[in-house]
């Protein structure tokens, strides 16, 4: 049996099959393509910079070799693990992009599955840029429709909502029709997974979800095109993605459909200038601005945070373990900890996660003195805020505000700046300076020259 009943009018996955068939990338706004070129160079330095990691390496030894790049290394990969490889690189830091209203880290998914699928096929850079575009575009969109649900669940929303976005990103890519586009998504639903134990002990099952998002979009496609039939009710159905993944909200699709192909809300999309957990990020900002008045951490009797309720699980719970994490990288989604480097270094850079810092007195000790309190107005999901009140040892009170997360559409990173975090990148996971500067250059014109220069960057 090859069909199957289902409710009368257009699902949202055909909805969504025919924007994707519409999309031409000669149409595209000038800023959606800005952020797909930001987004290529943002998360290929990512990928350098991870290359040499554990969990890079124990990843790498799954693959096969074949056409494909996963960028700093030897020779090439098979579909599914250079997507995989390049995916978890690219995550597995905490310093990849983010969207204030999921939160989703789409780079990470949709890039690695959009290049694989380019180098194997001999895709055109038109095509990258159309696949990359919609993929980004619908996982932003998908985040907005159940906000906070799927983390309430116990899921990553990076990870499940990533499988059905790259399915999109490489179907489009790959000029998919409709009625394989449907089937694609359907098919992307039942290979969506990740859950977020990884918060018990600093696992590093995290660090895999992009890559696996990526390499499951893009089976789901292929098999889609090869005619395997998946659900075209998959979002909305009675057993559906938002079912199962959101189950405590009704979803509201309207942020899916509305103005879907005349507005890209993926213009949006934040780049970090921190690399650690997304909602951290204004809070350090605000410690940074406490250590710039001169206030030294001898100084502080306590640090209270005011944040939004639905970081709290993640960010300071349990407060004990946040105060003091295991691993370098719990440390990452350790609201107290990060905190304390923004306050004693200034930064929260790869130099900031390590054996030694985890572990230093002073850092721990600081960080035992930061708490938190839950603000109901906080905006959370819909904007990052920061905000700290530091009581000092002689009874005096500062207090730091953060409205807003640096480096998103309220203070976004500039290209230059971009630029500068692939170079930094770059050289930290080894490469000379002088190649890295070569790349960045040669990326702007990723879009007109297709792949080759993902080959190009094999070690």
């Amino acid at each position: 049996m090859t069909e199957a009943i289902v409710a009368s009018g257009p699902a949202y996955a055909e909805r969504l099959a025919s924007w994707l068939t519409d999309i031409d990338p000669a149409r595209l706004p000038e800023s959606t393509v800005a952020m797909c070129r930001r987004l290529v160079l943002d998360v290929s330095g990512l990928c350098l910079a991870a290359r040499r990691e554990d969990y890079v390496r124990a990843v790498r030894a799954t693959t096969e070799k074949g056409p494909c790049s996963a960028l700093g290394h030897e020779g090439g990969f098979d579909l599914y693990g250079a997507a995989l490889v390049n995916g978890t690189a690219a995550h597995g830091e905490d310093y990849d992009d983010t969207f204030e209203g999921g939160p989703v880290h789409s780079g990470a998914v949709i890039v690695p599955a959009v290049l694989a699928a380019a180098e194997r096929f001999d895709l055109a850079g038109s095509d990258m840029l159309a696949g990359i575009a919609a993929g980004v575009e619908l996982m932003c969109r998908l985040s907005l429709v159940a906000p906070k649900a799927i983390h309430k669940a116990g899921f990553h929303p990076t990870a499940v909502i990533g499988a059905l976005a790259a399915a999109a990103a490489v179907g489009r890519a790959l000029d998919l029709e409709e009625k394989p586009l449907v089937s694609a998504l359907g098919i992307a639903g039942s290979q969506a997974a990740g859950i977020i134990e990884y918060l018990a002990e600093g696992s590093w099952t995290k660090r895999m979800h992009a890559g696996w998002a990526a390499q499951s979009g893009i089976r789901a496609a292929l098999m889609a095109r090869e005619g395997f039939f998946g659900p075209r009710t998959v979002l909305e159905g009675v057993h559906g993605f938002y079912k199962a993944f959101a189950p405590s909200v009704k979803p509201d699709f309207s942020f899916l459909t509305d103005d879907l192909g005349t507005r890209w809300v993926m213009d949006g999309v934040a780049f970090k200038p921190y690399a650690c957990g997304t909602m951290i990020q204004p809070y350090i900002d605000c410690a940074v601005a406490l250590a710039r008045r001169g206030i030294e951490a001898g100084r502080i009797s306590e640090m209270v945070c005011k944040v939004g309720e639905g970081t709290v699980h993640r960010l300071w719970e349990p407060l004990g373990l946040k105060q003091a994490p295991p691993t370098p990288y719990a440390a990452k989604f350790s609201s107290p900890f990060c905190i304390a480097m923004g306050l004693l270094q200034q930064k929260a850079g790869f130099e900031q996660f390590t054996e030694a810092t985890i572990r230093d007195r002073t850092a721990l000790e600081l960080a035992a003195k930061i708490r938190y309190v839950i603000d109901p107005d906080n905006p959370y999901p819909n904007a990052f805020t920061g905000h700290i009140r530091a009581i000092l040892t002689d009874g005096s009170e500062i207090e730091l505000d953060q409205s807003h997360m640096r480096g998103g559409v309220q203070q976004p990173l500039s290209d230059a700046e971009i630029a500068r975090k692939f170079i930094d990148n770059a050289v930290y996971g080894g490469w000379p300076r002088a190649r890295a500067e070569a790349f960045a250059e040669r990326c702007g014109a990723v879009f007109e020259t297709g792949p080759a220069l993902f080959r190009d960057s094999r070690a």
